[in-house]
């Protein structure tokens, strides 16, 4: 059976468990029990949160950084200058509070420099992941492909950019939310309930999205859970980052199909969809189809065989 207490994330080298150099067992118990949540503690989770995300939603409002909102569309124009300054705010937040508690940026799961393989591990697997989606939508008759929008330079430049843009979109959502604060609240109330809690508010924070549905919303919370679960598998942030803007990169540019809502400008394919809502996500684009639901549920069986071993501690110390 795997050790659900996990090595910590630093220690995924050495392969052994946080607590292995206890002298007294009584030691190991208390090392791995439910810490109180100090005065501390509190204070820097909320020097983390105000520079992590009422900063940079200061600076975007007080610039209208984001652009307007209200339609179906967005640019990279928009989005990258907004991410950018999300990624730098949270960046900022964590690498602060990492010095504050002493501790080493792998403790979150964000080991530097990154894990290169990881990452590009993430990639892969984040645009099968979207494509398997769009493949059975094919297949049944609700998806196509209309046309070639962009060639030759055109088509390089807004991969580059986009791809840019999502990478930023990633970098801040996974550190926002799967970073020090997933670290923080799994301290105290175990990995899983911790993973619960931060996905419940990753799916919240894109209610607000244009053309979003029911179903979409309920991909979003599934998608927090299944990038948790890659943490606890690989040990850090970098796979999840990968697969997070493969399949953002995939959805808005590649495709061409809305993403949460928003359909980007600049695009490589022209697709169209037709059918029940519920089936092709209509709108909301391929993450709000119910086929979306359980091809991430295949992802993490796969995802479970291809990462058998426990990294992430249950309760960090």
């Amino acid at each position: 059976m795997l050790d659900e207490s996990g090595p910590s994330p630093s220690s995924e080298s050495k392969n052994e468990p946080a607590v292995s150099g206890a002298a007294d067992p009584q030691e190991a118990v208390f090392a791995i029990a439910p810490r109180t949540w100090s005065r501390i503690d509190r204070l820097r989770l909320f020097i983390w949160a105000f520079i992590a995300f009422l900063v940079p939603a200061a600076i975007v409002l007080g610039f209208h950084l984001s652009g307007d909102r209200s339609g179906s569309v967005f640019t990279v124009g928009q989005e990258l200058p907004t991410k950018a300054i999300m990624v730098f705010f949270v960046a900022l937040a964590t690498w602060i509070v990492s010095g504050a508690e002493k501790r080493p940026l792998a403790d979150y799961g964000i080991p530097i420099p990154p894990v290169g393989k990881r990452f590009a591990e993430g990639l892969l697997w984040g645009f099968s992941m979207l494509s398997a989606i769009l493949l059975v939508l094919r297949v049944s008759g609700h998806f196509r492909i209309d046309s070639i929008a962009l060639t030759g330079s055109a088509a390089l430049g807004y991969a580059v950019a986009w791809g840019a843009t999502f990478l930023a979109v990633s970098l801040s959502e996974e550190l926002a939310f799967r970073g020090y604060w997933l670290f923080s609240l799994a301290r105290r109330m175990r990995f899983w309930r911790a993973a619960i809690f931060v996905s419940l508010l990753f799916g919240a924070a894109h209610l607000g999205n244009h053309g979003e549905n029911a179903i979409g919303i309920l991909q979003v919370i599934e998608t927090g859970l299944l990038f948790c679960f890659t943490i606890r598998r690989t040990g850090n942030l970098w796979f999840a980052v990968g697969f997070h803007a493969a399949w953002d990169w995939a959805e808005t540019f590649f495709y061409g199909t809305p993403d949460s809502g928003l359909l980007g400008v600049g695009r490589f394919l022209n697709s169209s969809v037709q059918g029940s809502t519920w089936l092709t996500g209509s709108s909301a684009g391929p993450e709000g189809s119910v086929v979306a639901i359980f091809v991430l549920l295949l992802c993490a069986l796969l995802i479970h065989f291809r990462f058998p071993k426990v990294i992430y501690p249950d309760r960090p110390i």
